[in-house]
């Protein structure tokens, strides 16, 4: 099958969607399936041989953060090109309704279009005004994947139609057989998260972290992530700030050895959340989760059973959870267990054949009308079947 597959963010700047659309396209390439990714990139930037750069993406507020974005006339062209050459049997597009390649795409593809949702965002007053700019490309939408119930019910609410809930998807085995780094090991907490976009929580934790320390002053804190170190410690009085770390942007590899080190993993969102991948990742690494209680979140920790929840932004009850769970091994051992038992069912060996049987009911439905194309619009009808 020839796979087209649209990110509307920018391939040099890390993000969950990026990773999921990364990982995607590997799963099927190793099933042997041709598979081109359009996205935004910087003219330098090394990219992966099945990775078509749209050029480069300018910044813009969305959704309660900042993405790089693709839009105008130049992109348009460069998507009408890539469909174009590509000849694709499905093309998946990926927030088909952010002002960037998604919606482009949308615009100009024929054929089947299976268009993922991930954003969760309930009181989105710019999506439910540009309704009427985004209907003509929605109709054209063969099949809706949303990546969990809340993403569901924000394309439900505002956009209206259905989708069907399909998780992002992990490689369980490469987070749960990474080694341990010894450096990292030993009464360690960690974050991981852009430090400078408030919504990741970072701020909560920190003020949180004065009470575990004075509860457990051994703990150490270690932060992956870009952004200003100097900026996140200032709150902590000077005596603490030693028990930070901070390691910057590490690489994949670096990242499952982090999440298997840790003797907990803390997730301190405050919102704008559909699913949760690093909650994935920790438990396929193992790593025990302490997780604000976000609706996403709460869904992906198995509400509870597969990891602990505290009441978002509250920092005390955060503090209260972290040194509880920190002087019981027991516990935490408990949520490993739990946590690498739920998280199977994210792997992709099951995502991505649900995404695959997505694809093929598709192009089955698009071959039946063109079968039945010059026997009218009753017998499409009754076969449940759209027309491009």
């Amino acid at each position: 099958m020839r796979i087209g597959i649209v990110c509307p963010y920018s391939w040099d700047v890390p993000g969950g969607v990026q990773f999921h659309i990364r990982d995607l396209a590997a799963y099927f390439i190793r099933l042997g399936h041709e598979v081109s990714v359009l996205a935004p990139a910087d003219d330098d930037t090394p990219l992966p041989p099945y990775v078509v750069s749209a050029g480069r993406a300018v910044p813009v507020p969305y959704n309660g953060s900042v993405a790089r974005l693709n839009f105008g006339f130049l992109s348009a062209a460069r998507v009408r090109r890539w469909l174009h050459d590509g000849r694709f049997d499905v093309i998946h597009i990926h927030e088909p309704t952010s002002p960037s390649l998604g919606l482009l795409a949308c615009w100009a593809a024929q054929g089947p279009i299976v268009a993922t949702f991930h954003t969760s965002n309930p009181r989105s007053r710019a999506m439910i005004a540009a309704y009427s700019i985004l209907q003509a490309a929605l109709e054209k939408i063969s099949a809706r994947i949303a990546v969990s119930e809340y993403a569901r019910r924000t394309l439900v609410e505002h956009l209206g139609g259905d989708a069907v809930v399909i998780p992002n998807g992990v490689d369980v085995d490469f987070f749960a057989d990474a080694e341990p780094r010894p450096e990292w090991q030993g009464d360690t907490i960690g974050f991981i998260g852009r430090i400078d976009e408030p919504r990741k929580g970072l701020p909560v934790l920190m003020r949180a972290l004065p009470k575990i320390l004075a509860a457990r002053p051994q703990t150490r804190l270690l932060i992956a992530g870009r952004g200003d170190e100097e900026a996140a410690v200032e709150s902590l009085p000077e005596e603490m700030r030693s028990r930070v770390e901070f390691l910057g942007m590490v690489s994949d590899e670096d990242k499952a050895r982090f999440l298997r080190s840790l003797d907990l993993y803390i997730a301190p969102n405050t919102g704008g959340e559909s699913f949760g991948i690093i909650l994935v990742e920790a438990m396929s690494a193992g790593a025990p989760v302490l997780a604000s209680d976000l609706d996403a979140f709460a869904q992906v920790l198995d509400r509870g059973e597969a990891g602990e929840l505290f009441a978002n932004e509250d920092a005390d009850a955060l503090a209260e959870a972290a040194v509880r769970l920190l002087a019981d091994p027991a516990r935490r051992a408990e949520l490993r267990e739990r946590g690498s038992a739920h998280v199977r069912r994210f792997d992709w060996s099951t995502v991505g054949a649900d995404i695959l049987s997505v694809y093929e009911t598709v192009t089955a439905g698009a071959a039946a009308v063109a079968a039945t194309d010059e026997r009218g619009p009753g017998l499409r009808a009754r076969l449940g079947l759209a027309r491009d």
